[in-house]
């Protein structure tokens, strides 16, 4: 599914990246409320870094690990109260690795023991790679519910997005690896126990207490639950290499944003995942760029008729500017008008750009007009979901 419109209607699983600034999690959530509008459908919206003024206009007081139902009158748009439902949840990547922990563990023992041990916590705490192997988690717990029709992932920004997707290939990787087997088996060996002992005594002085202890612990029971893990990775593999899987990139007409974009554009296909559509968000419509130009040509001609000044000046009751004034305040005019045409030109030549691009990917192109500035609540949404049209 290629149509931005049927991927929303029938598809299961959309996957939003872009770089930062370009408005991704906006329109994840744009797309999300029109699909809860339009198509009827049940929809979930994860995001990783929600904006305050989204929750604000989705009227969530914050965003959490757990799912919340956005009232549906808020989604009202054209007078209409949609059928269907929108949620909302940010992933919390301490409380669903706990969550997962939990669940494969193979007893409760072992469960408290990796809980309590603290390289876990610090892990599950402060480094960033553990988050992207959850968001995947819990992309995979979304999709597969029975709750929601379709579900939306609003991804971290551009390259970042890419080491989520990759997350569960690494967490294959990482049980099949010499250092796991290393620490885990030098563990098990009491002959090396006692050969280590010195050096783990100095070791935990440098580097404080039991700290080689709490990490050959943590690898040993973190290796108990390999199979539930590498199981889980070639599920979630699966799903994003699914059919009903689309992936949509989303950048603004700027320099950065597009390298950005075609650098996500060659690494999704070279990953073989489904890359349906491209949105260019915050494009100035065609039209009203010919308006603006029709409009500049005839203001610049009036500039030069004297009697076109003179009634300027004519219709000014309270000031009374001279001519020189009103030509001075008019040329500005026009000047502006004149760089908007100009920026508007290159656009519509880096959006061609891109088109062409979108094609050689077996993607297609959107549009979006709207400005992010416009977003007060969640009918705005909706508004901005309903403008994205093919370019």
């Amino acid at each position: 599914m290629n149509n931005l419109r049927e991927v929303l209607q029938h598809g299961r699983l959309v996957v939003v990246c872009g770089s930062g600034g370009v408005g991704k999690t906006t329109m994840s959530a744009s797309l999300g409320a029109f699909a809860a509008h339009a198509y009827q459908r049940r929809v979930l919206v994860l995001t990783v870094d929600p904006a305050r003024r989204l929750a604000d206009a989705l009227g969530l007081e914050s965003f959490g690990n757990a799912v919340v139902e956005v009232d549906q009158r808020l989604l009202m748009h054209n007078d209409m109260v949609p059928a269907g439902s929108m949620y909302a949840a940010m992933i919390d990547t301490k409380a669903s690795w706990d969550e997962l922990i939990t669940r494969c563990a193979p007893n409760a023992e072992v469960c408290e023991k990796v809980l309590t041990n603290k390289l876990y916590k610090n892990l599950t705490e402060r480094f960033v790679n553990s988050h992207d192997y959850i968001a995947m988690e819990r992309l995979y717990e979304a999709q597969q519910s029975s709750k929601y029709d379709l579900v939306i992932v609003d991804t971290p920004p551009s390259r970042n997005a890419l080491d989520v997707l990759d997350a569960p290939k690494r967490m294959k990787e990482f049980f099949a690896s010499r250092l796991l087997r290393l620490l885990t088996s030098q563990a098990q060996s009491r002959l090396f126990s006692l050969a280590a002992k010195p050096f783990f005594i100095v070791a935990d002085r440098i580097l404080g207490a039991r700290f080689l202890s709490d990490i050959t612990e943590f690898f040993t029971l973190f290796r108990t639950m390999e199979e539930g893990f590498v199981a889980r990775a070639n599920e979630v593999e699966a799903v994003l290499k699914h059919q009903d899987t689309s992936f949509i990139v989303v950048t603004t007409l700027e320099p950065a944003p597009l390298r950005e974009s075609d650098f996500l554009i060659d690494e999704l296909r070279n990953r073989s995942f489904h890359l349906g559509s491209v949105i260019a968000n915050r494009v100035t419509p065609a039209g009203l760029l010919r308006d603006v130009e029709d409009s500049l040509g005839s203001l610049q001609q009036a500039i030069q008729d004297p009697l076109f000044v003179q009634a300027v000046v004519g219709a000014t009751e309270s000031l009374e500017p001279s001519a020189e004034q009103v030509a001075r305040v008019v040329n500005a005019v026009a000047q502006g008008s004149e760089l908007a045409v100009k920026q508007g030109k290159v656009d519509l030549d880096r959006l061609h750009r891109l088109g062409q691009h979108c094609n050689e990917a077996g993607a297609q192109l959107y549009v979006c007009a709207v400005a992010e500035t416009e977003l007060k609540s969640a009918s705005d949404l909706v508004a901005i979901g309903d403008s994205v049209e093919p370019a």
